[in-house]
């Protein structure tokens, strides 16, 4: 039976070459992405900056409803198809979407992290030898897990940032609703050299995905799930949080096994505790061993003092 680790952690990002978080506070945030900075509403930020002046290539400016809408305004030019920018091996490109965000969460990058670590112990195997799958193994064959073998699932999988991170590791399968996002996630690939990566590219409603998987009898290594507060399907269904999630958690149990090593989900923008996520978890995962955490992701100011600014909650089970 999975055990439920009822004290809350903490996972901080702490920015990289081309991401930085510079300051934060009256409800906003300054952020560096490679050579353009821009500043973004962020209501958890709620101490004074440690700036006096912020200067910024744009600013997010949000309409009066909290669910949405607003725009930018650009006090310099910034390309508007977007620019470069690199994680590790994985490069991408990131742009000032309508959805006041920059075409990838720079807050998963801990989380790409923790994923590589709970599927890195199958690298030790692979270098020590033993029986590897055929390369034209069915995603549900069976037998050694190994570097190169371990079969990932991405939920709402986006711009692809994630997938590519993952697919170090083995083949992943990339599921997200829209068109367009899953068409940059295509094109990361492309940029980063990893076209040729075994990754299925899904242009899917993520809950009839799952539960078509299910019907499959489709097993996976790792599930990492990023939904949205609220969305649509690409045949209008229709995806609201509070209502859809203790679904698809139970599906995703389904798809795992006792060799299975994560599931990963996180959530933004809701009134709701990091514990009911790891309680979800914890009854759908009941017949599995292995541990389950939740708690907060964040990222950590650049600067004096390094302030954690929260930007979602996250539970997770590991193997």
């Amino acid at each position: 039976m999975a055990e439920l680790d009822l004290q809350p952690k903490l996972m901080v990002g702490d920015g990289w070459a081309d991401f930085a978080l510079l300051d934060s506070g009256h409800g906003r945030k300054l952020e560096q992405y490679g050579l353009h900075r821009f500043i973004r509403p962020e209501p958890q930020a709620m101490w004074t900056p440690r700036l006096a002046d912020w200067q910024a290539d744009a600013e997010f400016v949000p309409g009066s409803d909290e669910d949405g809408g607003g725009r930018w305004m650009f006090d310099r030019p910034v390309p508007r198809d977007g620019w470069d920018l690199k994680w590790n091996d994985v490069r991408f490109t990131a742009s000032c979407t309508p959805f006041r965000h920059l075409g990838f969460f720079p807050d998963m990058a801990p989380v790409w992290d923790w994923m590589g670590e709970q599927l890195a112990p199958r690298a030790e195997c692979s270098r020590e030898g033993g029986d590897r799958r055929p390369e034209n193994a069915p995603l549900d064959a069976r037998g050694p897990r190994l570097r190169g073998d371990a079969q990932t699932l991405n939920l709402f999988g986006y711009t692809g940032v994630g997938t590519l991170a993952l697919s170090q590791y083995g083949p992943v399968t990339h599921v997200d609703a829209s068109k367009k996002s899953v068409a940059q996630a295509r094109a990361n690939a492309q940029l980063s050299g990893m076209a040729e990566r075994p990754v299925r590219w899904m242009i899917d409603d993520a809950a009839k995905f799952t539960a078509r998987e299910v019907r499959r009898g489709r097993r996976y290594d790792g599930i990492i799930l990023d939904p949205p507060k609220f969305g649509r399907g690409p045949d209008g269904e229709v995806w609201r949080l509070e209502e859809s999630l203790p679904g698809l958690v139970a599906d995703c149990a389904q798809l795992l096994d006792a060799d299975s090593r994560f599931l990963f989900l996180t959530v933004y923008a809701v009134r709701m505790s990091s514990l009911a996520i790891a309680g979800l978890l914890a009854e759908a995962l009941k017949d599995l061993g292995g541990t389950i955490e939740h708690g907060d992701l964040a990222i950590r100011e650049q600067g004096e003092g390094g302030r954690h600014l929260p930007t979602a909650i996250f539970a997770r089970w590991r193997n």
